[in-house]
Formats: C-alpha cells, sequence, structure tokens
C-alpha cells in the first residue's frame, strides 16, 4: 500500500463524512426557500448531523468506540436507534411548524435510508458514506436538476477511499450507494 493514497483515502472519507454532506445538503435544499429554509435547513443540521455526531464524538471520548466513523457493526446498532430518534424529532418539528413540504420531505428520506440502513448492519457493513452521498446527490438533483447528477461522480471515489481504508468491501460500498439513491430519491420526490 501506497502511503499517499492512504493519506488521499483518508482524506476523501473525512471530508466526505455523513455529517457533512448532510449539512451541505440542509443548506443547499433550505437556500431554494430563502431565509425562512435556511433556518430549517440549520434545525436539520442540529437533529440530523450534530446530536448524532455528538453523541458518537462523547462515546468516542469515553474509550467506548475507536473512531467516529463507527468501523465496528456493533456500535452501529448502538448508534443508528440514537440517529433514528433525533432524526423523527426533527422531522415532528419540521411538520408542525410549518417547513416547506420538500424540506420535510428530505428529512424523511434520511430518515428511511437510515431505517433501511439499520437491518442491514446487523449482518452486513453496509456503506453509510456511500448511502448518505447518494442519496443526497440524488435529492439535489431532483430538486435543482439532472445536471446535479453528474456530481455522482463523487461516489466512486469516496467507495474507493472506503475500500482503501479497509472499512468496506467495494460491494458493501456499492450497495450503500444504490440504497441511499433508491431510498432517498422516490421518498424525497414525493414532497416535491
Amino acid at each position: 500500500m501506497s502511503p499517499a493514497s492512504d493519506r488521499i483515502a483518508r482524506a476523501v472519507t473525512d471530508i466526505v463524512d455523513p455529517k457533512n454532506v448532510i449539512a451541505a445538503l440542509c443548506l443547499l435544499v433550505g437556500a431554494r426557500y430563502g431565509w425562512p429554509g435556511l433556518g430549517w435547513g440549520l434545525l436539520a443540521i442540529v437533529f440530523c448531523a450534530g446530536i448524532p455526531i455528538t453523541y458518537i464524538v462523547v462515546r468516542e471520548g469515553e474509550g467506548r468506540w475507536a473512531n467516529r466513523h463507527l468501523t465496528d457493526r456493533s456500535r452501529r446498532m448502538v448508534v443508528i436507534p440514537v440517529i433514528l430518534a433525533s432524526v423523527t424529532i426533527c422531522l415532528t418539528v419540521m411538520h408542525l411548524g410549518g417547513a416547506p413540504t420538500p424540506m420535510i420531505s428530505m428529512v424523511a428520506a434520511m430518515l428511511a435510508t437510515l431505517a433501511a440502513i439499520w437491518p442491514i448492519t446487523r449482518w452486513w457493513k453496509i456503506s453509510v458514506h456511500t448511502a448518505v452521498l447518494a442519496g443526497a446527490l440524488t435529492m439535489l438533483g431532483l430538486l435543482y436538476s439532472p445536471w446535479w447528477l453528474i456530481s455522482a461522480l463523487l461516489v466512486p471515489v469516496v467507495a474507493w477511499s472506503r475500500a482503501r481504508l479497509r472499512d468496506h468491501t467495494p460491494w458493501q460500498t456499492i450497495a450503500g450507494a444504490a440504497l441511499g439513491a433508491l431510498v432517498a430519491g422516490p421518498v424525497f420526490a414525493i414532497g416535491l
């Protein structure tokens, strides 16, 4: 293995971390609806990225987990219910608060994707990195323009980085990407 390739793979994995992709998605979708949309986007960031990563970092700091990417499947089984609860609270607040329908659909798509990942994770370590990225890019393509789908070229780069670091097999990254696009896209499309 080349140390340079490993450093590049680590950088890609860290930059395209699910929390970063979720934050960017929330802001990009929110921007479509002006300042109120950005406010809803910030709320979604808190519940869909902020609270989950805070929980993970606290557990990591307690020495219970090796890293924030949760490379151990058993740890994912513990954290996914916490994230599901946080995203469900966000969805409820957005619905009751009258957020724009596509923003509610965005959070519903995140919830549906995570709900699909959870049972698979019990037996197989499907890639959350590629699932989140493919789902986010699909939603942006549906909302803004099919031209956004060109950005899907990022998905194989992220898949390579996860396989290169031996955090996933190539099939786990492919399955994650397929699941993300095939679950998030239709759920999001309902609100358009």
